[in-house]
């Protein structure tokens, strides 16, 4: 039933920054707990950050610091404000939200490339 869209991704040079969007439809959004992850050709998914209804957040040790989760519940979005982007956080980078009865949804993914 719930469905999660991200849009935002593209190509920004070294030091840049972007923000993906996720666009949730379905469900009670405010009480998921929501998150990014990324994955880069031949390495394995990693956590990227977790926001729970609380406002309590985690960050991956690699990109803390830099990155910021956020959310909107009126617009049942979740956000992921990039900076001082790297050429090593190209991925494909997925929204995932988990309901309280243990559900767990994910995106598309959306294409972020780190280049010069």
């Amino acid at each position: 039933q719930v469905q999660l869209v991200e849009s935002g991704g593209g190509l920004v040079q070294p030091g840049g920054s972007l923000r993906l969007s996720c666009a949730a439809s379905g469900g009670i959004f405010s009480v998921y707990v929501v998150g990014w992850y990324r994955q880069a050709p031949g390495k394995q998914r990693e956590l990227v950050a977790i926001l729970y209804p609380s406002g309590s957040t985690k960050y991956g040790d690699s990109v803390a610091g830099r990155f910021t989760i956020s959310r909107d519940n009126a617009k049942k979005t979740v956000y992921l404000q990039m900076n001082s982007l790297k050429p090593e956080d190209t991925a494909v980078y997925y929204c995932d939200a988990n309901s309280p009865y243990g559900n767990d949804y994910w995106g598309q993914g959306t294409q972020v490339t780190v280049s010069s």
